[in-house]
C-alpha cells in the first residue's frame, strides 16, 4: 500500500468515526429531549447572545439584573410546559389503536399541546415588553441592531 493510498484510508476513518462520534452524540441529545442536553444548551446559548446584546448597550447592573429575571422566568415557563413527549405519544397511539378513532379526543391532545406552547409565548412576550421597559431608547436600538445582525436570519 502506497503513502498516499494509506493517508486516504486514514483520512476516510477518520471522517467515519468523527461522523459516528457526532451521530451518538446527536442521538443521546435527542433521546433525553428537551429536559437533557438540548434545554441545557440552548438556554446557555440565549444566556451567552443576550449577555452579549446587554455588553453592546452597557447596561447597568441593576438592568442586568431586571433582565436576567425576565430570562430566567421565560426559562421556567418553558420548564414548566416542556410535555412530556413519550406520553404524548403514547396517549396519540392509545386512541390510534383503538376500535374508532374519536377525532374530539385527539383534537384535545393537539389543543393541550397548543395551550403549552400559547403559555411559553405569553412568558416570552411579557419578559420583551419588561425588558423593553428597563432599557433606555438607546439601548433598545442596541439591542434591536445586534439582534438584527446575530439572530436566526442574520447569524453572521
Amino acid at each position: 500500500m502506497t503513502t498516499r493510498t494509506m493517508q486516504r484510508v486514514t483520512t476516510v476513518f477518520l471522517v467515519g468515526a468523527a461522523m459516528a462520534v457526532v451521530g451518538l452524540v446527536s442521538v443521546r441529545a435527542h433521546a433525553q429531549g428537551p429536559a437533557g442536553m438540548h434545554a441545557g444548551m440552548m438556554k446557555r446559548m440565549i444566556s451567552a447572545a443576550l449577555d452579549e446584546a446587554l455588553d453592546q448597550a452597557a447596561v447597568t447592573a441593576e438592568q442586568r439584573t431586571a433582565i436576567y429575571a425576565s430570562r430566567d422566568r421565560v426559562f421556567a415557563a418553558m420548564e414548566a410546559q416542556r410535555p412530556d413527549r413519550g406520553a404524548q405519544r403514547e396517549q396519540v397511539l392509545v386512541l390510534f389503536e383503538g376500535d374508532r378513532l374519536d377525532a374530539t379526543q385527539l383534537q384535545a391532545v393537539h389543543a393541550q399541546m397548543a395551550q403549552r406552547r400559547q403559555a411559553i409565548g405569553d412568558a416570552i412576550t411579557q419578559a420583551i415588553v419588561e425588558i423593553h421597559d428597563t432599557l433606555t431608547p438607546a439601548q433598545r436600538q442596541i439591542v434591536a441592531n445586534y439582534a438584527r445582525t446575530h439572530g436566526p436570519r442574520g447569524m453572521r
